[in-house]
């Protein structure tokens, strides 16, 4: 079921939406949480399909914000809101509202979205793209207790990463780190099967991919081993060799579906390494509404060689942790086993 609204208000919204639950008869009860999308008209559709093949398993109410800027004076200076509620069938398992703003509105739309959030139930704010510098600091932003981006949609994603660690504040997220998952749960199991000392790692994939140097931060991170940058022609992730006393581990991805791990003494092993899509990513960040520590703790790690990396403005790889990992001066490794088992938990 769907109702379009035309220069309506908040108020007017939330009664269509009550007249909407009960035309079909569903009541609210059952959504868990309030996901507010911050999109643009291009970028809408592909968002709010995501959102809905996520709300099978987390059912919500989604609340679409689209900001329609106007480059005529006289339109700029019209505050106006459309909307369109859906409800049923239309909007997956739970209710969708297409906000669109035009004018002054704008500047205010966390007064728009305020009285349509779910009473006592979590906020997540995604924003597909064109996210803030500081989501927490957004006014938007502000009403999440999750706050996700996409460095992967950026036009510099490296310098859009880098923007991510500074301004990092607990609840915030990002999409880039999730497509990781798999990955570091994989190499968390493979580390688990042997007892050996990792001394060196290479990560290699795409240039100007933020999964890759991520996954090259939480190495360095949580093994505190220098970590090699290597390039590749994707698609995205192809492989992660890791050095131990006791041979190589090798988990390599060549065709962006099938990996194959490799280790020292075993025979080698097909494993499932899809590339995931949005609504996979989006219902696995819906999962846990916490700080994500380890996201935190191998984003701040690698701030600084980010910042090497960008000022040199070469595609040489540098080691993620040259000077982090032997901050008391000694040669000192961890031990990999339970370092990454720790690591692996999301």
């Amino acid at each position: 079921m769907k109702i379009d609204l035309t220069d309506t208000t908040s108020g007017k919204i939330n009664k269509a939406l009550v007249q909407g639950r009960r035309a079909i008869g569903t009541p609210a009860v059952g959504m868990v949480l309030t996901l507010v999308i911050v999109t643009d008209e291009e970028n809408a559709y592909d968002a709010l399909k995501a959102a809905n093949e996520a709300s099978r398993e987390h059912p919500s109410r989604t609340l679409v914000v689209i900001k329609r800027f106007s480059r005529s004076p006289r339109d700029r200076a019209k505050a106006r809101l459309d909307a369109e509620v859906r409800v049923g069938a239309d909007a997956g398992t739970g209710e969708t509202v297409v906000l669109r703003l035009y004018g002054e509105v704008i500047n205010h739309a966390q007064s728009v979205v305020l009285p349509l959030l779910l009473p006592d139930a979590p906020v997540v704010v995604w924003w597909p793209v064109d996210a803030p510098t500081d989501p927490a600091k957004d006014p938007l932003g502000n009403l999440g207790q999750r706050r996700v981006t996409d460095t992967y949609a950026a036009e510099h994603p490296i310098e859009e990463l880098k923007a991510r660690a500074e301004a990092y504040t607990p609840g915030d997220t990002d999409l880039s780190w999730t497509r990781i998952t798999p990955w570091r749960s994989m190499l968390a199991a493979a580390l688990d099967q042997i007892h050996c000392e990792v001394t060196s790692a290479e990560v290699e994939g795409e240039e100007f991919n933020p999964s890759v140097e991520l996954l090259a931060m939480w190495l360095a991170d949580r093994l505190k081993v220098p970590v090699k940058r290597s390039q590749s022609h994707g698609p995205g992730l192809t492989a992660v060799r890791l050095a131990t006393d006791c041979g190589a581990i090798v988990l390599d991805r060549a065709d962006g579906s099938l990996a194959t791990l490799s280790i020292e003494g075993q025979p080698d092993r097909a494993v499932a390494l899809k590339r995931r899509e949005t609504a996979e990513l989006i219902a696995e960040e819906l999962r846990r509404l916490d700080p994500d520590d380890t996201y935190a703790s191998a984003l701040r790690y690698g701030i600084d060689r980010l910042g090497r990396h960008e000022d040199a403005g070469t595609a040489e790889p540098e080691p993620a942790a040259a000077a982090a990992s032997q901050s008391d001066g000694s040669a000192k490794k961890a031990p990999a086993k339970a370092p990454a088992k720790k690591a692996a938990a999301k």
